[in-house]
């Protein structure tokens, strides 16, 4: 229902009130920095990194191509491989060294990166826990066993490895547009990770004596060098993840010949590891439209129970990925179906592979879930342009290219919880998710783990929406921040934080960036201009490498928002969101003001209008013999004002003329009929939480009808601690909800609220008059005698 506004001013009721915080940066002045803009907070643009947020023409970046072999020994678990890898230096500089990541050695006790947490005494422990201190540390046996760094001609290379890095000194310089093509080969003992903890490793079954083995970070791998950082050579912790260079991988794994394989990219030789059987279930699942098993769960089980001596080696390709990781066990079972995917009319083999464990839930689920995150993914983002996308349940999460590790077993006899199922789905959505984020646009995971799994998981809320509008998403709806929105700011840092630096790593890398994109999308910009501006950052960062900054500009570039005040709140800030009602004030017009007579005033005429004090320049001006005054040059500009500022027309500045000030008329029945039941509603609010957002509104009238009213945080610019409303509406208003929908992160609802008590609330009244029409030409004195008319001039 549209209600009648009227434009008036007004008088006062109070609420309650409330006292806002200091403003960061500036706490003695209501206007401080929140609507500033980042300035040099951002790196300055240049030729490889655009002020629109977009790759520049200079924009470069280096290239590494891997040929890979590696033998599983299950028996004494342990991974023996052999690289080549082909480098390419595409950078405008001279390189005598590179630098690669051994990130297995964070398994190990002596070669670990060693970022410790402080310990305490604890309050119980367990048996495995309790031990004698190991000092000095031993050698536990894992991490990574260096046996050969070549060139390719076989001739060593000197190398030195610190901690989870490992840098080559090359034998000549590696100019621009060169290449440089070595050899690596290693081997490690691998992890148990259900008892050792990290990404990568096997789990052993023990009711069947099988593993289950996720072979990730397994080789040496080149470290990004870039135009922003140079090379990027943090130590891997195990928390901020990886930054990698694109290539082409050429991968063959020999592994037991009961074993089935997955992994980054295509298998090339399905025909010679699976049975004639299996490779027609595969075919037939390239077209069907409900996932087909390929190795079914009677051969899974039948698997588990013979341990082959014999070999097989399994054969993969992928191109243009960052990364290469891979699965092995015999308790697969192995399920696929055709995906379209119509943005680019790629057809993709969507699989699972999970144990005997997790069938009632993957078999169900997992598959159907990986083709419908690749589908929605595409349309908020980019086409998903790889051939295939899969998930393997490893009782963990963690994301490659092509494929991921998701968890989601279900009870002895089949059943589940619906929280395993819901948490199942989430997390194959976000694992399949990051196929996009960090995998295709490739950010630097190691210093800004909010760049991959804050713009993931907001994506994967919208995923889970169009799963099923009821799922219940624990990350992405604004109300869901609160609680870390709450915590003590000595328990808080900003988005804009390192990796390893931070202490709720959860909320801080994945929900409240994540919150924060959907906030954006619902409530400040709308879904049009976001989805436009966030898919325009996708499509420039495909198979790149962006950095905040590309991000936070081309958001605002491509959807014409300023959103620099966003940015700095929610991604430099920890202030959280508490705005609050402090007072309505409630005024009805006075409809019966009494006319107001006209009146005359007396007043004098306008004195010269020189300056009383010579400044400095003027006086310097004149004494300076080349400067010529244009009113000297040109006589015609010496009009009446001219003499009268230097004494040369006389006025009679002390005689008195009579102005007439118009009166006001009564209202009339028809305008009183008009305005008999407009009441105005002042509303004051103070900003408690200090992090500015829009003020939404949703008003109950007394006769149960409701009106929403939203202003943009724009309304804080000119005092970030306080603001007011005014609406004038002709029925009586019962309520005000401040933030109905929850839809800002505000930490206390308590003070959203505002009722009218059975419309007992004072009011007050205001004058309502007519006015006369007369002229108010900008320019003209509106009557009043000049000087040159007291003088008789023209």
């Amino acid at each position: 229902m549209k209600l009648k506004v009227v434009i008036l001013s007004l008088s006062v009721f109070t609420y309650t009130g409330f006292t806002a915080q200091n403003i960061q940066n500036n706490p003695g002045s209501n206007h401080g920095n929140k609507f500033e803009q980042l300035g040099t907070i951002l790196p300055t643009p240049n030729i490889y990194r655009t002020a629109s947020g977009a790759p520049g023409h200079g924009y470069w970046q280096n290239r590494a191509d891997y040929s890979i072999t590696a033998y599983l020994d299950e028996d004494k678990r342990n991974l023996k491989g052999s690289e080549t890898i082909t480098y390419y230096n595409n950078s405008p500089d001279d390189l005598d060294y590179i630098w690669l990541q051994l990130d297995e050695n964070q398994q190990s006790s002596v070669k670990k990166a060693d970022f410790p947490y402080s310990s305490t005494l604890p309050k119980a422990s367990n048996d495995q826990q309790l031990r004698p201190t190991d000092l000095p540390v031993s050698d536990n046996g894992y991490g990574v066993n260096l046996e050969k760094v070549t060139d390719a001609s076989g001739n060593p290379l000197k190398y030195t490895v610190n901690k989870t890095m490992m840098r080559i000194d090359l034998p000549k310089v590696l100019k621009k547009g060169e290449k440089l093509v070595f050899k690596i080969d290693w081997n490690y003992n691998i992890p148990n990770r259900m008892k050792m903890g990290g990404r990568g490793g096997y789990e052993n079954f023990p009711e069947d004596g099988n593993d289950l083995y996720t072979m990730t970070q397994w080789y040496p791998r080149m470290c990004v060098y870039s135009d922003f950082h140079g090379w990027q050579n943090h130590q891997f912790t195990g928390r901020g993840e990886f930054a990698l260079v694109f290539g082409n991988f050429k991968v063959s794994m020999n592994v037991p010949a009961d074993h089935i394989v997955g992994g980054t990219g295509e298998c090339k030789n399905y025909d010679q590891v699976l049975t004639p059987e299996q490779l027609a279930r595969y075919n037939k699942s390239k077209t069907s439209a409900e996932p087909v098993e390929i190795v079914t769960l009677d051969e899974a089980k039948k698997a588990e129970k013979n341990h082959s001596k014999q070999r097989k080696t399994w054969t993969f390709e992928a191109n243009d990925v960052r990364d290469f990781a891979w699965t092995s066990s015999r308790k697969f079972v192995w399920d696929g179906m055709g995906v379209l995917i119509p943005e680019n009319n790629n057809k993709v083999m969507a699989m699972s592979f999970y144990p005997k464990e997790a069938y009632n839930l993957y078999r169900k689920y997992s598959t159907k879930a990986v083709a419908h995150t690749i589908k929605t993914y595409s349309e908020f983002t980019i086409p998903y342009p790889y051939p295939v996308a899969q998930s393997v349940e490893a009782a963990n999460g963690m994301e490659y290219p092509m494929i991921c590790f998701n968890y989601g077993r279900t009870e002895k006899d089949g059943t589940y919880s619906e929280g395993i199922k819901n948490g199942m789905l989430g997390v194959v959505i976000h694992e399949v998710g990051h196929n996009f984020f960090p995998m295709i646009i490739n950010s630097d995971e190691r210093q800004w783990s909010w760049m991959d799994e804050g713009l993931n998981t907001f994506v994967e809320y919208l995923t889970e929406e169009r799963w099923d509008n009821k799922f219940p998403s624990k990350r992405g709806p604004a109300w869901t921040i609160v609680d870390y929105m709450k915590l003590p700011k000595d328990q808080l840092e900003p988005i804009m934080s390192n990796s390893e630096n931070i202490i709720q790593f959860g909320p801080n890398a994945y929900s409240k960036p994540a919150t924060g994109l959907n906030i954006l999308r619902e409530t400040i910009m709308g879904r049009e201009l976001f989805d436009k501006a966030f898919k325009t950052y996708a499509k420039r960062w495909a198979f790149r490498h962006p950095e905040p900054a590309d991000f936070f500009r081309t958001m605002e570039d491509a959807s014409g928002e300023d959103l620099d005040w966003f940015w700095r709140g929610w991604f430099y800030g920890t202030d959280p969101v508490d705005i609050a009602i402090d007072k309505v004030t409630i005024a009805t017009p006075n409809l019966e003001t009494p006319a107001r007579e006209a009146k005359e005033t007396k007043y004098k005429v306008d004195k010269p209008a020189v300056n009383d004090f010579e400044d400095i320049s003027k006086i310097r001006n004149r004494e300076d013999k080349n400067i010529t005054f244009y009113v000297e040059k040109d006589k015609e500009a010496q009009d009446f004002y001219y003499r009268y500022d230097r004494g040369q027309e006389k006025v009679d500045n002390n005689k008195e003329y009579t102005f007439k000030v118009e009166g006001t008329e009564p209202l009339t029945q028809k305008e009183k009929d008009k305005f008999k039941n407009i009441t105005a509603y002042q509303i004051d609010f103070v900003n408690k939480g200090g992090l500015v957002m829009p003020i939404i509104l949703e008003f109950t009238f007394e006769d149960g009808t409701k009106l929403t009213d939203k202003s943009s945080a724009q309304i804080w610019r000119m005092n970030e601690q306080k603001a007011s409303k005014t609406f004038y509406f002709d029925k009586k208003l019962k309520s005000i909800q401040l933030d109905p929908m929850r839809e800002t992160a505000d930490i206390d609802t308590s003070n959203n609220f505002w009722s009218n008590d059975g419309g007992n609330a004072q009011v007050s009244k205001f004058e309502l008059f007519k006015q006369k029409e007369g002229g108010n030409t900008r320019g003209a004195s509106n009557g009043k005698v000049n000087p040159m008319q007291a003088a008789g001039k023209k």
